[in-house]
């Protein structure tokens, strides 16, 4: 558990800043007031790109990424697969133990007066809010694929204390972060979630990715875990 909190510092650190944050932000702003000033700036360009981006924590584009790293590493993908299978099930079993309003129904209820900005062409949901299932998906991908580099790059010859080894790493980290916070973000803009829920989401889908690496590490050097599907020559 040291080498995953030391090789993925940067990410793990990132994400904290991002969860105190909302945290505190959630302390003092009340709810609607700060949905709306984390909503209220859209453009039709944004409204495209969010629209589209959000897309990208949906089935396909984990089972096309989960397929790839099984014909690279059984393991690694093994591992990305339980981590998005996991976090989906622990967050629908939140979701459907609260059932938690959405955006547009909590307005309609408590601040009738208010008018959302919304994305044309976005399919709207009303119930179910927390915690963000897109987030829990962004995140917890996100988190795995800095556990696999981040060990890839381990055995490709540089050490954890090398110049090259820390700099790859921190770009990564910092890149993964930056996809997955927006992804969460995206969530906030198109009015599906309050930030509470893509607080909550980050959380499943971070504690979910290290609960997978505590126990699929230790297969790291078992012949199984190494086997490729397609085999380099």
């Amino acid at each position: 558990m040291k080498e995953f909190l030391k090789n993925n510092a940067i990410f793990l650190s990132l994400s904290l800043v991002l969860i105190v944050a909302l945290g505190l932000a959630l302390l003092f702003i009340p709810k609607g007031e700060l949905h709306l000033l984390l909503c209220d700036r859209h453009t039709p360009a944004r409204d495209i790109f969010y629209r589209y981006y959000t897309h990208v924590a949906e089935w396909f584009p984990y089972v096309l990424c989960v397929c790839l790293l099984l014909f690279s590493r059984i393991g690694d993908g093994v591992f990305a697969a339980a981590c998005q299978t996991l976090s989906a099930l622990t967050t629908q079993f939140i979701k459907h133990i609260i059932v938690a309003p959405r955006p547009l129904t909590w307005f309609a209820e408590h601040m009738p007066e208010i008018q959302l900005p919304l994305a044309e062409g976005v399919q709207m949901n009303y119930w179910l809010s927390f915690p963000s299932g897109h987030t829990t998906s962004f995140f917890a991908l996100a988190g795995a694929l800095c556990v696999i580099i981040s060990q890839r790059t381990a055995k490709r010859g540089f050490t954890t204390g090398s110049t090259p080894f820390i700099l790859s790493l921190i770009i990564l980290q910092v890149l993964l972060f930056l996809l997955a916070a927006l992804g969460g973000y995206s969530r906030i803009y198109l009015s599906q979630h309050f930030a509470a829920d893509v607080l909550g989401g980050m959380a499943v889908g971070l504690c979910i990715t290290t609960i997978c690496y505590a126990i699929f590490h230790r297969y790291e050097y078992v012949k199984w875990y190494n086997y490729r599907l397609i085999k380099r020559k």
